[in-house]
């Protein structure tokens, strides 16, 4: 019987988001103190000889950082748009993954073939 990899401590909240090849993880978890954290899981599929495995990263970030991640995320993010990348429309992205996700919901039960 496998352990459980949380020692116990309960998920709270979950959010995926698809990133091309990647996939990201955004996990409320409480510990047995009932204070709360929050993971961040990026995991790539990665393929061997024998099949494929997931590659997972994960960041623990407790309560007392929250206001600071996010400040220095969004500081960050601003840079590059305002910054290095003015000319990028970044909303195309948003539409690109609508018409991804639209496709990927007409394919469900499609046999895939690979060549």
């Amino acid at each position: 019987m496998e352990e459980n990899k949380d020692n116990g401590k309960e998920e709270i909240y979950s959010q995926r988001v698809r990133a091309g090849k990647r996939t990201y993880f955004f996990d409320v978890k409480s510990t047995r103190s009932n204070d709360y954290y929050l993971t961040i899981t990026e995991s790539k599929r990665r393929y061997k000889e024998d099949g494929f495995f997931y590659e997972k990263h994960k960041i623990f970030l407790y309560k007392e950082d929250f206001n600071k991640f996010v400040e220095a995320l969004n500081s960050t993010v601003d840079h590059v748009k305002t910054e290095l990348l003015p000319e990028v429309d970044f909303t195309e992205f948003d539409k690109q993954e609508e018409e991804r996700s639209a496709t990927e919901d007409s394919d469900v039960g499609t046999e895939f073939k690979w060549d």
